[in-house]
């Protein structure tokens, strides 16, 4: 008998192979699959001194996320005021002052997650209930796309803005000359650099809350969508310590110092780290109506949205991509955003290829551009609750024509026959089986709307498991090493409670996770 560190039988194995076939047992070892087969292969030639039977539970690849912000969804967790779900300007303000009673110390009071989309007065808030509330803490409430936010007096005062003060790719909302505090994508960024940075505990701390969080609902890895030299160094270093076993791609923003450490010296891979792409901005989020659009907003008539990155900035970072073997990663929401990335890639992709650079979002396209994604091999990465979560407002701000072209996630499947999946989180839910409906059925969890949200462009279920295991794998340049279970790959697996390739689509969002493996080694048990 050949010795193994872990069997698992009496399972139903989803390896998500090419041929995407099932099996009844696997054996791991020394933190990779050795086999995997019927209960009598695999017991019959493999010993090991931890056996699980399953009893016929389902077993699926670790699950991977293609898009989200990990450290970001960390810090919230550790300190922001949690402002989804709210259904007004009032329900927010008593959110933060619940927050800053529980976190009196704080000098700068944050929170995330507002929609005013979701309110009976769909228009921005100003400032002047938290100016009343808090004259002298300065306050920060950003929408949820982390494309807008909302500021107190005390936060624009220790920005030093003003009326007159001009940003380049944002905006200051203003209302009969004065400020209203609402701060659209770059202007955001002058209170970001008066915000004090979190030290090394804190990030810390954030991660591991975020590492916890994950394992819970089966993710194995992800990938981080921008962070800083600091934080990537903090992140090896607990990988190494064997304190974060979170598989991370981590994307890196365009700054200097990113530039300098990393990108220069080329790619820089571990066994959970890979530091190989720059993640760039194009425009801002429709929600805020900073998509940049080749027409004007419907329900904005004059507003065409904002581009957050001069073109000739990107092509400078493309060609340093180039140079040194990285991957390009770009956020674009409207059509016109996502026409200028298509061309611009075009320009030094020039045709097909697999440098897989990737478009983050790609959420509307007009009908004529999606070929570009096939000609020049561009990689669509969507987050499926997008389209759920924006589907009663979006054909308002686009218009019954272009909504079409909106969340057509099928569309940009057939371009290059596979697509990674993510849920952009914290922005959305961290729960994949959400991503999962929202690809399949094109529903919210009432099940609405009847027959699915543009459902045309629903993808299978094996198309959705694929793009959240194999292909997101892929998107990362790891397909060779995780994504599915088979043999020589990390044994990166999970558990459910029930079988989300067989139950009926509305029963998906109730399935939990029993168990997540990283490496052969159980790192969540419910």
């Amino acid at each position: 008998m050949d010795k193994a560190d872990l069997i698992i039988t009496g399972a139903v194995i989803y390896t998500v192979d090419s041929n995407f076939t099932t099996a009844e047992a696997m054996a791991i070892g020394s933190g990779k699959i050795l086999a995997v087969g019927s209960n009598d292969e695999i017991t019959g030639k493999y010993a090991a001194d931890l056996v699980y039977d399953l009893g016929g539970k389902a077993v699926y690849p670790g699950l991977i996320d293609a898009h989200c912000h990990f450290l970001g969804y960390g810090m919230g967790r550790l300190k922001r005021a949690d402002l989804t779900g709210t259904r007004s300007i009032e329900e927010v303000v008593e959110r933060v002052q619940q927050h800053h009673q529980k976190f009196p110390d704080l000098y700068w009071i944050e929170g995330r997650g507002w929609d005013q989309n979701d309110w009976d007065d769909k228009q921005f808030p100003d400032r002047k209930s938290l100016d009343e509330l808090f004259p002298d803490i300065p306050v920060m409430l950003t929408r949820i796309d982390g494309h807008a936010a909302l500021v107190n007096s005390k936060a624009l005062v220790l920005a030093g803005i003003s009326a007159e003060t001009k940003i380049e790719g944002g905006d200051i909302l203003k209302e009969n000359g004065l400020i209203t505090g609402i701060l659209i994508d770059n202007a955001m960024q002058l209170v970001y650099n008066v915000i004090p940075e979190a030290g090394a505990e804190e990030i810390t701390r954030a991660l591991l809350l975020a590492q916890d969080d994950c394992f819970a609902v089966g993710l194995t890895g992800v990938h981080d969508a921008g962070l800083e030299t600091e934080q990537v160094k903090i992140i090896d270093s607990l990988q190494h310590a064997g304190k974060l076993k979170m598989r991370i791609n981590a994307m890196l923003s365009p700054t200097q110092e990113n530039l300098d450490t990393y990108v220069d010296g080329g790619p820089y891979i571990t066994d959970r780290l890979s530091v190989r792409s720059i993640k760039l901005y194009a425009d801002g989020a429709l929600g805020s109506r900073g998509a940049l659009l080749i027409h004007e907003y419907s329900d904005d008539p004059g507003n065409r949205g904002i581009m957050l990155t001069p073109p000739d900035t990107i092509r400078s970072i493309c060609q340093q991509a180039i140079d040194d073997g990285y991957q390009i990663c770009t956020h674009a929401i409207g059509d016109s955003a996502n026409r200028m990335m298509l061309h611009l890639y075009g320009e030094f992709l020039q045709g097909s290829n697999d440098l897989r650079w990737r478009i983050e979002h790609a959420q509307i396209v007009a009908p004529e551009d999606f070929d570009l994604f096939g000609k020049y091999s561009i990689v669509p990465s969507v987050q499926p609750t997008h389209a759920t979560s924006d589907m009663y407002w979006a054909p308002d701000r686009v218009g019954l024509e272009r909504i079409k072209g909106a969340y057509a996630y099928k569309q940009l499947l057939d371009q290059l026959g596979w697509i990674p999946l993510g849920t952009d989180f914290p922005i959305e839910k961290i729960n994949p089986m959400l991503t999962f409906f929202a690809a399949t059925a094109r529903q919210d969890a009432d099940g609405y709307p009847e027959g699915g949200f543009q459902s045309e462009n629903a993808l299978s279920r094996e198309e959705a498991l694929r793009g959240m295991t194999i292909w997101a794998a892929r998107a990362a340049f790891e397909e060779n090493k995780k994504g599915s279970l088979e043999p020589g790959k990390v044994a990166d697996f999970v558990v459910l409670d029930a079988d989300i390739m067989a139950i009926p689509l509305a029963e998906v969002l109730k399935v939990n996770v029993m168990k997540t493996f990283i490496a052969g080694q159980q790192v969540y048990s419910r």
